[in-house]
């Protein structure tokens, strides 16, 4: 009975922080980790316009490191290819002559793209509070203020699409300031639609999505978002969720790394992502910490 009633204990204090009447009871209690925003266009850390050149930046550095792999989409976009080819370096084209000549080419991991070109890693690790779980922590480099350092991946759910049964139990639903909702669990019903969704997707070899989130194997390193934790009285957030909708003119051939999928096929509907955003220099070893609601007056 005991060990019964901690689990619930455990869950309940995950689960709390997307409970609405506990939200309407502690607001007053908790207003220091809730952030208040008059309108959703004031909703901005950062501007849109940053936040999509950091995804262009970290996405074509991956993009590039596996070039090799991406022979099938390069052909149908000749213009794209040239593009890219004559962004590699003078050591990365030599690389690529070494290995024409049977030797082997050196491809960095994702965290190392991550490192190598935005200055930091992050990674997922037990958390510093007691019985929190996963949360996520800088393991390497300097992140300054303003800086993307991580994405929320999951489904996204417009707010008369149907999430009952994936909502059940599952503590990694973000909701967004109009009402859309990002699903974030990366096990049972909400894996197997991601997957499902992404897939239907798919047009030929391009992928409008990236599945690798629900694996230890990430493509995209970024995209931990839905385990960092909320902030607590000891310790209090130094990042802070942002909403972005990905521009139609977001490169086609770097759709693969986007951890999001809407649940609804609409070509005219642009997807919804979440973005976090540092709220001030977060050093290498600190644990990632938000608030998991945020309150439109």
């Amino acid at each position: 009975a005991a060990a019964m009633l901690g689990a619930v204990r455990r869950r309940w204090a995950v689960y709390k922080y997307r409970f609405v009447p506990w939200l309407a009871l502690n607001l007053r209690r908790k207003r220091r980790s809730v952030r208040y925003v008059p309108e959703s266009s004031q909703d901005k850390i950062i501007s849109d316009e940053d936040v999509f050149q950091t995804l262009l930046k970290i996405f074509k550095a991956l993009f590039v490191n596996d070039l090799s792999r991406q022979a099938h989409i390069l052909a149908l976009l000749p213009e794209t290819k040239d593009k890219y080819l004559q962004s590699l370096s003078v050591k990365q084209k030599l690389s690529k002559v070494e290995c024409s000549s049977h030797q082997r080419k050196h491809v960095f991991s994702p965290d190392e793209i991550l490192f190598n070109t935005l200055g930091f890693t992050v990674s997922r690790d037990r958390s510093s509070l007691v019985s929190a779980g996963t949360g996520v922590y800088v393991t390497k480099g300097f992140v300054p203020k303003g800086t993307v350092v991580s994405m929320y991946p999951g489904t996204v759910y417009r707010k008369h699409e149907p999430i009952f049964f994936q909502s059940l139990g599952n503590p990694f639903i973000f909701r967004c300031i109009d009402g859309v909702l990002i699903d974030g669990n990366d096990k049972g019903i909400s894996r197997s639609v991601y997957r499902s969704c992404s897939r239907r997707d798919q047009l030929g070899p391009f992928q409008m999505s990236d599945e690798s989130w629900l694996t230890a194997a990430l493509q995209n390193p970024l995209a931990v978002g839905q385990y960092v934790n909320n902030c607590s009285h000891e310790k209090s957030a130094n990042v802070c969720y942002q909403e972005f909708d990905v521009p139609e003119d977001f490169p086609v051939e770097l759709k693969q790394y986007l951890p999001n999928i809407v649940y609804s096929h609409d070509i005219e509907s642009h997807p919804r992502c979440v973005v976090l955003v540092t709220l001030r220099d977060i050093k290498q070893g600190e644990e990632l910490f938000s608030n998991y609601y945020t309150v439109v007056s």
